[in-house]
């Protein structure tokens, strides 16, 4: 499956919500909002269908940790101050927001080559994963997000079907963090916008995190 399908989704305030805080805010601290004009436009979620192409795997590749335990040890309350300082919500209703984005059981991630390992407690689960196209999703505040979406052609039943990455780019271009989508259900994985578990490599610290998060 190649190319692009734009999907008018209509989750009204949970969307509101992702299209905002997530795709536009929290794509701006990020180093590839510092790129070309083009680059963080598109970061904000503002391009052109004939921008997007499709990315190969080792974009992703590497070794990679979940944030989400760092949120709920509260070593993540300096991010979530900052985005109160000019966002629309308390640096609580921040937190509140995350965990339900962030919440995850994977807390490690490794990608090499086709093969994608997730691991659940020290538990691995590895699949071979192929290229299934990418999908534009389109918000109501008006901004958009595409989804790279990869198969599973073999591995074990634990590891999911489908994965779709999410990260603010929208043409290859090796990833600094990124937001993943898992199931057996492509279409439906597709309707998920209010839990995007996110992922940062494993040689960061929890500081060097929280400089990444809160960079301008």
């Amino acid at each position: 499956m190649s190319g692009a399908a734009v999907m008018a989704q209509t989750a009204g305030q949970s969307e509101e919500a992702h299209s905002h805080d997530h795709d536009h805010d929290h794509a701006h601290s990020h180093d590839h909002a510092h790129g070309s004009d083009a680059d963080r436009t598109a970061a904000k979620g503002y391009f052109e269908d004939d921008e997007v192409a499709m990315r190969p795997l080792s974009d992703w590749e590497g070794d990679w940790q979940s944030v989400y335990p760092y949120l709920m040890a509260g070593d993540l309350n300096p991010v979530m101050e900052h985005k109160a300082e000019t966002g629309d919500k308390t640096a609580e209703e921040y937190r509140a927001y995350y965990e339900t984005g962030y919440q995850t059981d994977v807390d490690r991630i490794t990608i090499e080559g086709d093969t994608v390992t997730f691991y659940r407690d020290g538990t691995p689960a590895q699949g071979r994963y192929a290229d299934d196209g990418y999908e534009i999703l389109t918000y109501d505040k008006g901004n958009r997000g595409v989804r790279f979406i990869f198969a599973k052609t073999e591995g074990d039943a634990e590891a999911p079907a489908f994965i779709q990455f999410s990260d603010h780019i929208i043409a290859p271009q090796k990833a600094d963090h990124y937001h993943l989508y898992w199931g057996d259900d492509r279409a439906a994985l597709l309707e998920e916008l209010t839990n995007w578990p996110t992922y940062y490599p494993s040689s960061l610290s929890k500081d060097e995190i929280v400089a990444e998060m809160t960079a301008h």
